[in-house]
């Protein structure tokens, strides 16, 4: 259980006020706010306006990070940012938030694993720490799936919700406290059960992607449900057993917030009782990268992870790829 290399220094968070309820949905597609929330579990959603960036959300959770940290942008030796939905396809989000936010002396790069791209982020950044190549390293869990959601496609439309969250890694400063564990997985084959066919190098904008909508998120639900049970469930017991822990010693579960039966059946198979288990999907939906550390952020700010606190986050994600890490709060 002595790991402890990094630790997790800091938390921040940006929602957008726009919120899209189920009661808005219904007067756009054929759904209810009864199916809806029997299925996933989700209330409502916030959506980004023209001037909420990806770029500018992460910079206002980043700020906050620095701020709790005591720490200048210029003090930032590394960016890793989680996304599926960056402002534009190149540079990477990475550099449009270091430019915003003044973070001169930082490498900055983006992780392409949708979902789990914060968890991603957290393990790679423990290596950067670890080899001492960077002191403090940002990493950024943000999206606008707005912008590439299909409201008139039912099965989708009520899912997604934009944000942007963030922490800080450091080296550790004490041996009993910090990253525990981290594991990550991927399996490409299951690629089209859950993704975007064009919009990319392979399909490049054109009129008959927008008039085929195949610009948009596709997702074979049933399919993409099976897996993610299944994923998590191996993650948690990858991150716990590598932790030496077990689920009962976990004292707050943050999973990915895609589905509250996919979060319940997550909880069960760790052993963690729903009280334990830290639920906002019913007011954010699902906001693939941006999940986890805006969860997180609200966890620490609510003292509901203090100093001290076992803490488990598992995601899954498009791709698919799925991951965990058990820190020591």
């Amino acid at each position: 259980m002595k790991r402890p290399i990094v630790q997790l220094v800091g938390t921040g968070r940006y929602t957008p006020s726009k919120i899209l309820s189920n009661q808005d949905l219904e007067r756009m597609v054929e759904t209810s706010d009864e199916w809806i929330r029997e299925r996933t579990g989700i209330r409502e959603r916030r959506i980004s306006e023209s001037h909420e960036t990806l770029a500018y959300m992460s910079k206002v959770a980043c700020e906050q990070v620095l701020e709790v940290a005591g720490l200048t942008p210029q003090d930032v030796d590394a960016i890793l940012v989680g996304t599926a939905t960056p402002d534009r396809l190149l540079p990477a989000a990475a550099c449009d938030l270091q430019a915003e936010l003044g973070a001169k002396n930082a490498a900055a790069f983006d992780l392409g694993a949708a979902c789990s791209g914060f968890l991603y982020g957290l393990s790679i950044a423990e290596g950067l720490v670890a080899s001492g190549s960077v002191q403090n390293a940002l990493v950024v869990g943000a999206e606008r799936l707005s912008r590439i959601t299909d409201y008139t496609d039912r099965a989708t439309c009520v899912l997604f919700g934009d944000g942007a969250g963030a922490t800080l890694v450091q080296p550790a400063v004490d041996g009993d406290r910090g990253i525990l564990s981290t594991y990550i997985k991927s399996d490409g084959t299951l690629a089209e059960l859950l993704y975007r066919p064009g919009g990319g190098a392979l399909c490049p904008p054109s009129e008959q992607l927008l008039n085929d909508r195949s610009y948009f998120i596709k997702m074979a639900g049933r399919e993409v449900f099976r897996s993610a049970v299944r994923s998590m469930a191996d993650a948690c017991d990858q991150a716990l057993q590598q932790a030496g822990v077990s689920g009962e010693q976990v004292d707050v579960l943050i999973p990915h917030q895609a589905n509250i039966r996919i979060i319940e059946a997550t909880a069960k198979h760790a052993g963690i009782p729903m009280d334990k288990v830290y639920v906002n999907v019913d007011r954010f939906g699902n906001t693939s990268a941006a999940s986890i550390p805006i969860a997180l952020d609200e966890c620490v700010r609510a003292g509901t992870i203090r100093s001290g606190s076992l803490v488990l986050l598992v995601a899954f994600g498009a791709g698919f790829t799925w991951a965990s890490v058990v820190v020591r709060w």
